[in-house]
């Protein structure tokens, strides 16, 4: 595809998402007793949600990205756009090598996605890993969608680096950044200066230590969004009281938050099982 018409389909969208503020789900995977992607219980989950959030993002680390087969993958970004009645809708690209990013952004725009949200470079044996820098201006050169960052390193053990983030969050094509550095300071500092793009947080237990956030992305937002809305809007200490009480309910600090998630859904008759993908 010519560079002229990937620049213009890549900013096609990019207005309505610079704009996205609130609370943004990255929902669960929910799968059938074979393990593959279980229409129903997709479908229950975003009525369970619809008119509570702002946005959906499928498929990253809450509905465990990093293991979901290409074809779960598609069908799950499929059914989160078939259903999302308008909704923006962020995929998650939880895979190893540009190439492979670049190659799920083709198919999220051909699925309808409005964006695709990417973690740093993770590292790979034997090769020098890129910068921040050079990780991002790579896939925003030639994904024909936006890109949301998804700013962590308790996986990608990415050094944080202030400098090299802003630089990110400059580019052309970037419209968002799901800020889960877990370092409040970092957040601060972040936000300090104007960014060109809205920062989520992404855990729940700091939201009111950093009030001018524009919105947040966790996995809290599955079961209860009301909560997660009141402490992204008012960042009062009530709020985030309600916030963490939940969160300690539902074991969401675990290594394993996505399944306790699962479960809880399982017990509210949303999705069918709260089994993990593989």
């Amino acid at each position: 595809m010519p560079q002229s018409d990937t620049t213009r389909q890549r900013f096609a969208g990019a207005p309505r998402l610079t704009q996205l503020r609130g609370t943004v789900v990255p929902l669960v995977t929910p799968v059938d007793a074979e393990h593959r992607v279980c229409e129903q219980s997709v479908v229950r989950l975003l009525d369970s949600l619809r008119g509570s959030v702002d946005g959906y993002m499928p498929a990253l680390s809450t509905g465990e990205g990093w293991k979901l087969s290409l074809k779960q993958w598609i069908d799950m970004v499929h059914l989160t756009v078939a259903h999302a009645d308008g909704a923006p809708v962020l995929a998650g690209v939880e895979v190893g090598g540009t190439e492979q990013i670049l190659t799920r952004a083709v198919l999220a725009e051909a699925l309808g996605a409005d964006a695709i949200v990417v973690p740093p470079p993770f590292p790979v044996e034997g090769r020098p890993r890129p910068t921040l820098v050079e990780h991002f201006k790579e896939i925003v050169d030639e994904s024909p969608l936006p890109v949301v960052v998804y700013h962590e390193n308790a996986v990608s053990k990415m050094e944080l680096d202030l400098a090299q983030l802003r630089e990110v969050l400059s580019l052309p094509g970037v419209v968002g950044v799901k800020e889960s550095s877990g370092d409040v300071q970092f957040t601060k500092e972040l936000l300090a200066d104007e960014v060109p793009v809205p920062v989520f947080q992404g855990w729940e237990h700091q939201i009111a230590d950093v009030p001018g956030v524009q919105g947040f992305v966790g996995p809290l937002a599955n079961l209860d969004p009301r909560a997660c809305q009141a402490a992204v809007t008012y960042f009062s200490a009530e709020s985030q009281e309600r916030v963490n009480a939940l969160s300690e309910q539902y074991q969401l600090l675990a290594d394993d938050w996505y399944l306790h998630v699962k479960a809880e859904l399982v017990r509210r008759g949303v999705i069918t099982t709260a089994l993990p993908v593989d």
